[in-house]
């Protein structure tokens, strides 16, 4: 039984009568169809319970234990309506059991996950206490709900209760300390209204299911002067959603200009009329300052988002990541290390020219290879692909607004025309099985098309898997903050890639040209992608390509000062407590 307790009364429903709908419980939605029980004063008819503003984790964990519950301990159907006219009255208290360790082990044993029928009375039923309660079945949808999630370490936990607590934090580190992974335990904690998700780029915003951060200010470019930005954010659509906003997040904050951050802290304290900082909105800011920069224009050196007037006392902690997840060679992430800080020591040097003769190849899966310009991606991509011989395949993706493609190609990271060939190259560009290693950056190549249908194509994972890869949907928000689709094959061609698209990818075999690296941060961010040393090829390296932005190095070296002033200072006030007290 479901028992719903509301303002001084209780009502139970029978579970096993439950529907969920579950399409929309990644914003914090759901719903369940209920049928409410005959001691309960109420109808017959069927109830509608909805659920909105969840924090999606615990929707999530909440759905799930009642997918469990149907599953592993359904019992019997509803009985027909009459039989329960004339039966005897039922109890008035049910008792309500946890989920139990048991429920788990017989839902892994019966196949919980798997497509479970759900009965419903059907119209004979009211009438004819002879008919079957199993007649008028229908299948259960799917649920998507995922497993329980790994513990957070100790110092993602402290962020993510720093962030619940409503301080507005920055919160760093190197590639590979789950920054990424982090942000969206944030966002699944958090309730949806009021949370407002950005990003520098539209590829980083569709990754974390956000809007870019120029769509959400409202204010262009952001190069106007003040006053006209201020204007821009007047408009009745945008203003709305600046009121409305109780928490920004903002992701890949090394690519934000230290002018416009200002700027959107001034517009945000003009148009929500508040003295606060940034007009009192909770700042969730990421990103890593080592990585890529701002771009700039005429080759003027960039104003990076900690050098802002506003910086300090809008941010009210900073946190630094320091485990890295994505590599496990010791030898390889003290490398990636030095790299980062702008260091090319000799053993360094030595260690990546050797990687020249690695063969990364395997079971006909090629290298990636990573480029500093997006011209020499798509020429090499489109050169590879027409030497193959054989039929052209092509996929066309399915947009919810045809006159739009434009802004889904820049967000999205799957393009509007896909063309696939047998031996095709290909990437995966979203997590479709963890576990199975089917994930963001996982390398494959096309070993066959089904015979029949769209022929969609058969891939074979370097992880060892094979699987028909069938279509994704992605959502971005557009301009006015209208919600934009894309249906799509979760596939790119993977013969090249830029470095700027590779950010926030692991890499199973990666090959990396640093000739024309052009950027502070460039070079670290390719070489980090690698998943391990031996999976890494690097042509032509010369050591005067790492190197790092002075002001970046002052700006962390002051935050481990700051962190280990803090640590002595605990210290002292541990050694300070009377035992005895």
């Amino acid at each position: 039984m479901l028992r719903l307790q509301g303002t001084g009364r209780s009502r139970c429903f029978p579970l096993r009568s439950a529907r969920l709908f579950t399409r929309f419980a990644a914003v914090g939605r759901s719903a369940l169809r209920l049928s409410p029980d005959s001691d309960s004063g109420l109808s017959s008819g069927p109830i509608q319970l909805l659920l909105s503003d969840c924090p999606p984790d615990r929707l999530r964990r909440f759905l799930r234990t009642l997918r469990l519950k149907l599953a592993t301990a359904p019992g019997p159907g509803p009985a027909p309506f009459r039989s329960r006219l004339l039966g005897p009255r039922p109890q008035n208290f049910h008792t309500i059991s946890p989920l139990q360790l048991e429920n788990l082990q017989r839902g892994e044993a019966t196949g919980a996950q798997d497509t479970t029928p759900v009965k419903r009375q059907c119209a004979q039923d009211r009438d004819q206490s002879k008919v079957s309660s199993t007649k008028g079945t229908v299948p259960r949808h799917r649920l998507q709900l995922p497993s329980p999630k790994p513990q957070l370490s100790q110092e993602q936990a402290q962020v993510l209760s720093a962030v619940l607590s409503g301080k507005s934090i920055f919160f760093t580190g190197s590639a590979g300390t789950g920054k990424s992974y982090l942000l969206k335990r944030i966002l699944g904690s958090l309730p949806p209204k009021g949370t407002v998700v950005t990003a520098s780029t539209g590829v980083a915003a569709c990754h974390i299911g956000g809007t870019t951060l120029h769509a959400f200010a409202g204010i262009g470019s952001g190069k106007a002067p003040l006053a006209q930005c201020v204007a821009l954010a007047q408009r009745p659509s945008v203003r709305q959603s600046w009121l409305s906003c109780q928490r920004l997040v903002i992701d890949e904050v090394s690519m934000v200009e230290a002018s416009l951050f200002d700027k959107l802290e001034a517009v945000a304290r003009a148009v929500r009329q508040q003295d606060k900082p940034f007009g009192g909105i909770q700042l969730i800011i990421c990103g890593d300052f080592l990585q890529l920069p701002p771009v700039t224009k005429n080759n003027q050196p960039p104003q990076f988002c900690f050098q802002a007037k506003s910086w300090r006392k809008c941010i009210q902690l900073t946190m630094e990541l320091t485990e890295v997840w994505r590599q496990r060679d010791q030898t390889f992430i003290s490398l990636l290390q030095a790299v980062r800080l702008g260091r090319c020591t000799d053993d360094v040097t030595q260690k990546l020219k050797a990687t020249a003769k690695h063969k990364v190849e395997r079971d006909g899966i090629l290298a990636t290879r990573l480029c500093t310009h997006q011209d020499d991606v798509a020429l090499t991509n489109e050169r590879r692909l027409q030497l193959l011989p054989g039929q052209v395949y092509s996929f066309e993706a399915m947009d919810s607004d045809p006159d739009m493609v434009r802004t889904l190609d820049s967000q999205c990271p799957v393009s509007h025309l896909l063309q696939l060939k047998l031996g095709a190259q290909v990437m995966l560009v979203k997590n479709l099985a963890v576990s199975q290693g089917l994930v963001n950056g996982a390398r494959g190549v096309v070993v066959g098309f089904e015979a029949d249908g769209r022929g969609l194509p058969r891939v074979k994972f370097l992880c060892g898997v094979t699987e028909v890869v069938r279509t994704e949907r992605w959502t971005v928000h557009g301009p006015g903050g209208q919600l934009l689709t894309r249906q799509q094959l979760p596939l790119r061609l993977a013969w090249a890639l830029s470095i700027h698209k590779s950010q926030g990818m692991t890499l199973d075999c990666v090959e990396i040209s640093l000739a024309r690296v052009f950027e502070s941060g460039q070079a670290y961010v390719a070489l980090s992608r690698a998943r391990s040393l031996q999976g890494l090829r690097v042509l032509d390296f010369d050591p005067s390509v790492v190197r790092c932005d002075p002001r970046v190095l002052k700006f962390y070296a002051s935050l481990r000062e700051q962190a280990y002033l803090n640590e002595d200072e605990n210290d002292s006030e541990q050694e300070n407590i009377d035992p005895d007290i």
